[in-house]
């Protein structure tokens, strides 16, 4: 059976797009087939899997007609990726599906997601942060005292002098499995100037990756709450793929601004 595919990023961190609207085509959507489409040299090579389903097909209660079903590459499902869900809203408006004049409300396992797009500026609201205690993660050797934040996702946000301290991230960091059972994205941040950061992100089922949106939302909160600054205020992160901004408003919600690219598209039988 043919399927149509198409590829792209968020500052770099990559995945594949699926449109099957109906739900016909790819069932549960097998972990094994996920994990093999995003191998990079056995598949088409990607940090993730996001198929393009009507909320109503999928049987999930969202305002929003559209669910962005995403899986990590390990093919296990995540309950947000602020990276990906801007490349969800792009491929949306770029068919026909979606009014790029109007918000966007796009359902995910994190809840619903109000997208809005400026010429090449998405910006999602990632709605609020958890901010936990602290924990501590463990990579080459060396260990950091991390801020727990949740933005959706689990994080531990490490604070460092350089970011090759925490040298080759392809290498599962150490973290306190108590704190974070079903794994956690741990990020290395290091200040640059006033609400200014850099991080690197090593995210769980992907490894270290380009960029996190969840994650530049965690690493903005432990820098705000770091730095004991007002809301609202807006970071820029810097991350290996471009440049992030995330804005911490008055009333508490995460705003998350960047760009976003469909590099590539087509159809294929899949006979791995």
């Amino acid at each position: 059976m043919a399927f149509a595919w198409l590829k792209g990023h968020g500052t770099e961190n990559d995945f594949v797009l699926l449109p099957d609207h109906e739900g016909t085509l790819h069932g549960q959507l097998d972990a094994a087939f996920v994990a093999a489409l995003c191998h990079r040299r056995r598949g088409l090579g990607a940090d993730g899997v996001m198929r393009v389903i009507r909320s109503d097909a999928l049987g999930v209660k969202s305002d929003g007609e559209w669910f962005m079903d995403y899986r990590n590459a390990d093919g296990l499902a995540s309950q947000m990726c602020g990276n990906g869900i801007r490349l969800f809203a792009l491929h949306l408006v770029a068919e026909g599906l979606a009014d790029p004049a109007a918000p966007l409300v796009i359902g995910t396992r994190d809840g619903d997601k109000t997208v809005s797009i400026d010429g090449e500026a998405i910006s999602v609201d990632m709605g609020s942060a958890q901010v936990r205690g602290v924990s501590k993660v463990t990579a080459e050797g060396h260990t950091w005292e991390a801020t727990d934040v949740r933005t959706g996702n689990p994080h531990a946000v490490a604070f460092v002098e350089r970011l090759d301290e925490a040298g080759a991230l392809l290498a599962q960091p150490e973290y306190d499995e108590v704190t974070y059972p079903d794994g956690v994205n741990i990020e290395f941040v290091q200040r640059v100037g006033d609400s200014h950061i850099a991080m690197r992100v090593h995210e769980r089922g992907s490894g270290e990756t380009r960029s996190c949106g969840t994650g530049a939302c965690a690493a903005t909160v432990a820098a705000a709450v770091a730095d004991g600054v007002q809301r609202p205020v807006t970071y820029r992160v810097d991350v290996p793929g471009g440049t992030l901004h995330v804005t911490w408003t008055a009333d508490e919600r995460l705003v998350l601004t960047g760009p976003a690219e469909i590099v590539a598209r087509g159809t294929m039988d899949w006979i791995a």
